[in-house]
């Protein structure tokens, strides 16, 4: 890229999104070779490193939010797509049925065994295919067995299911782990089990009884939602809030209460109140503050292109923190596989 700058709005429209009160423009990104004048923008390794950066914000057990600077919404949406999609867990896949005389019919209980989080290390089992037999390799096996009866110990005037019955309610936690081969041994340390145990599978009354054996297997989100690692994984464009004049008095006490707590504070400056931006990342962009004239031609509302808050909210059997690296490398290993036929594609021309 050559030294020639663009003019202060040409600048803004490549930079930004910009929010209206009845449209959202500049939407499309356009910085490919030679659009503007003087200007090479063809992609740079060095320009990429000075601009790319990643942020971590905020990170907790089950969820981490960071912002990812300097790529494409493109790039973005493909980690997005990938994490949902295409980072590999284990999920109940198979159910197998020796009695089931609860109210809930076979194919149903198994479809809510199947959105069991199995805490397992995906990277530990192979790809289980139609062909292959079950073993310690590529499967996981867990029992199911519950039956339902009145517990002798109960009041005769209490009412709570779960004091009358034993086994009134069929929980995760109830699910057994069978080890085989070696599996003991291997995962001692951690042991594999459902990542929560009071998630609730079924309710029972006395004389109704589960027995079951359930087998997991590897796969991807693509498959099924129950192979996805992820709760949730969005993204959102950086909010930006400027205000092109100043605005005070009673009008900055209405601005602010146009935005979400914390954005816009009022301060004192030269002896009067003025509304001044302080955190615009909280500001979900209702664009309430367009509707009043009082501000009109006094603040514009846009969103930084190449800034993306990211969040990813895990189901709990891969640490929110390590998502973001698998789905670099299984972007990685797509590259790898396309590269050598984009190389001959090129080279053919």
């Amino acid at each position: 890229m050559t030294d020639a700058k663009l003019p202060e709005n040409v600048e803004l429209l490549r930079t930004r999104v910009f929010i209206e009160r009845d449209r959202v423009f500049s939407v499309s990104g356009n910085d490919y070779p030679h659009q503007y004048p003087g200007i090479n923008n063809a992609w740079d390794l060095e320009t990429f490193i000075k601009n790319f950066n990643i942020k971590i914000i905020r990170m907790s057990q089950h969820s981490i939010e960071f912002d990812l600077m300097g790529v494409d919404a493109s790039i973005a949406n493909a980690f997005r797509r990938i994490l949902v999609a295409e980072v590999p867990t284990m999920a109940i896949e198979k159910v197998y049925v020796m009695n089931n005389t609860s109210i809930i019919q076979d194919e149903v209980l198994a479809h809510r065994l199947g959105l069991i989080p199995i805490l397992a290390d995906p990277f530990t089992f192979d790809y289980k295919t139609e062909e292959d037999g079950p073993t310690d390799l590529n499967t996981v096996v867990f029992k199911l067995k519950a039956k339902c009866e009145r517990n002798p110990n109960a009041a005769a005037d209490e009412t709570d299911p779960l004091k009358i019955y034993n086994n009134a309610n069929v929980y995760s936690s109830d699910l057994i782990w069978e080890p085989k081969g070696d599996q003991a041994e291997k995962f001692k340390d951690t042991p594999i089990r459902p990542v929560h145990s009071d998630i609730l599978i079924a309710k029972l009354r006395p004389g109704q009884e589960i027995d079951m054996e359930l087998h997991c297997y590897k796969g991807q989100g693509r498959t099924h939602a129950k192979w996805s690692p992820v709760a949730t994984a969005s993204y959102r464009l950086l909010p930006e809030i400027t205000i092109l004049k100043p605005i005070v008095g009673d009008d900055a006490y209405k601005f602010k209460e146009c935005f979400a707590p914390g954005v816009i504070e009022v301060v004192k400056q030269k002896g009067e109140m003025v509304a001044k931006v302080v955190d615009a990342r909280k500001d979900t962009v209702s664009r309430e503050v367009l509707r009043h004239k009082e501000f009109q031609d006094k603040v514009r509302l846009t969103r930084v292109r190449e800034h993306f808050i990211f969040t990813i909210e895990t189901t709990g059997i891969i640490p929110a923190q390590d998502l973001f690296g698998m789905a670099v490398n299984v972007l990685i290993e797509k590259i790898k596989t396309i590269q050598p036929a984009l190389v001959q594609a090129t080279s053919a021309a």
